[in-house]
This record gives structure tokens, C-alpha cells and sequence, in this order.
């Protein structure tokens, strides 16, 4: 192994035990949100007995193995989910370092790791209280801003794109939204999709809403089968999109005007015009 390959070895392991890292936080914040609590005045503790979580404890992935999934104080039983978001999360790290060649094409893989964490927040928190929670909408939306000036030389984003996707999706569902008075689609819906269009373009944001609404007819349809509810969270859905959207938006949207022929439409319209 070359010294370049055992440099990148080691970058990778880095990045994937700061991913867990950050996993660990983020279920903090899935939790804490909701009920309004702060991420940082509060030590982790035990949801059953309130026992202070120890500090050998709180190393993500391995106190979970190590414990059996227990609380050391009162034996109850720590939901697997924990482990299972610092694990995608630190594999989804080292996946997006590994597809734009993190060590060169540093801030897309920086911003887009960033964006794929804060979606893991709003799945679970949405899925988990169907409330998507603003300021994390709020954070995407900095990440685009931040996007436009780190990486729109890699993707070829223009700035008109990034300011017509804020607005391309997130003002049909906000029009849905009003009428339907919140029942067909939620405000949260319309933050988010107004905060990825601005991180996604225009055509990336489309390609969102198309997966998200795909994904969320299957899950639908498969969830009131099981429950006989036809009530669901839709964030969770549209997070899937915006995650698939973000590294291939612009193959899935290309490949949908080809096949569609709708690139040929345009092309000829523009030589009428």
C-alpha cells in the first residue's frame, strides 16, 4: 500500500468516526426538538430512570454493543435506533467523501455530509411527531446560501437556478397547504422543499419533489394497508428525495427530459423563438 493510499485510508477512517460523532448528536437533536429542550445545557441521561448517561457510555456504535443495548443503572432497554443513526450517519460520511473525491472536492462533500445529516433529523423527527422543526429548515437553507459561494464551480449551479428552486416547489405546496388548511400538506413540507430548493436548483428541487412523491405513494398505500390510516408524515419522504436529489439530481433530471423527449421540445422552441 502506497503512502497516498494508507493518506486516504486514514482520511476516511477519520470521517467515518466523525460522522458517528455527529450521529450521536443528532439524536439529541431528534429527541430534544420536538419537546423544546436545549441540545447543550443537558447531559444525556437515561429515558426511563433519568440516570446520567457515563462518559465511557457515550461512545457512539460501541457503548451500545458493549451495553446489549441496556441502561447501566436500571437495565432498561435502549432502542437500537441510536446506534442506528450514528452508523448511517457515519456511512453516509464516508459514501459522499468517497463520491466527490472528498480529498479534492473538499466543501461539496463537507456542505452535502452537513445536508445529509440534517435530513437524518428531520426523518426521524417527523416520522417520529410529524413536525418538522424550522430551524432545521433554517439550516439547510444556510447550507445553500453557503453552497453558492463553495461549490457552484463544481456543480454549475447559477444563482438564478438556486433562487427560482426556492421557490419552484415550496410555493405550489404552500398553495396546497392553504387550502387545504394543513390536512393535505403541512407547513414543515413547504419550509423544507423552500430550503432545498435554494441548496438543490431548480432542476435538483423537481427531482426531489418527483422522488419524494413516488416514495411517499408506496410508503402510503403500504402504511394504510398495514394500520388502516391514511394520515402520514410526509417529511420523511421528501427527505429521501432531497438526499437522492443532492448527488444525483442532474443525471435523474437529464435522463428524464431525454426519455420524455422533452429536451427536444425545448430545443426546437428555442430555435422557432
Amino acid at each position: 500500500m502506497t503512502q497516498y493510499q494508507l493518506y486516504c485510508l486514514a482520511i476516511y477512517v477519520f470521517v467515518f468516526i466523525f460522522g458517528a460523532c455527529i450521529g450521536s448528536f443528532l439524536n439529541v437533536c431528534i429527541y430534544r426538538l420536538p419537546l423544546g429542550e436545549s441540545l447543550i445545557k443537558r447531559n444525556s441521561h437515561c429515558m426511563t430512570c433519568g440516570t446520567e448517561i457515563r462518559k465511557r457510555d457515550l461512545i457512539p456504535i460501541i457503548s451500545w454493543c458493549c451495553l446489549r443495548g441496556k441502561c447501566h443503572s436500571c437495565g432498561a432497554k435502549i432502542s437500537p435506533r441510536y446506534t442506528v443513526v450514528e452508523a448511517m450517519n457515519a456511512v453516509l460520511y464516508v459514501f459522499i467523501f468517497w463520491y466527490f473525491d472528498g480529498i479534492i472536492m473538499v466543501w461539496p462533500a463537507i456542505l452535502t455530509c452537513l445536508l445529509y445529516s440534517a435530513l437524518i433529523v428531520v426523518f426521524f423527527m417527523d416520522w417520529d411527531t410529524q413536525l418538522i422543526n424550522s430551524f432545521v429548515c433554517l439550516f439547510i437553507g444556510l447550507l445553500g446560501v453557503a453552497s453558492i459561494f463553495l461549490t457552484d464551480e463544481y456543480t454549475g449551479l447559477t444563482l438564478k437556478s438556486h433562487i427560482i428552486g426556492a421557490f419552484a416547489v415550496s410555493v405550489p405546496l404552500l398553495i396546497i397547504a392553504l387550502v387545504s388548511k394543513e390536512k393535505a400538506m403541512g407547513l414543515g413540507d413547504v419550509y423544507l422543499m423552500a430550503a432545498a430548493g435554494v441548496f438543490l436548483g431548480t432542476q435538483g428541487v423537481l427531482v426531489a419533489l418527483a422522488i419524494g412523491l413516488i416514495t411517499g405513494s408506496v410508503g402510503g398505500i403500504i402504511m394504510k394497508h398495514s394500520s388502516g390510516d391514511s394520515q402520514f408524515a410526509f417529511g420523511p419522504f421528501l427527505s429521501v428525495g432531497i438526499a437522492a436529489a443532492a448527488l444525483y439530481g442532474n443525471v435523474l433530471g437529464d435522463w428524464y427530459m431525454e426519455f420524455t423527449g422533452i429536451n427536444k421540445l425545448l430545443e426546437d422552441a428555442l430555435l422557432i423563438i
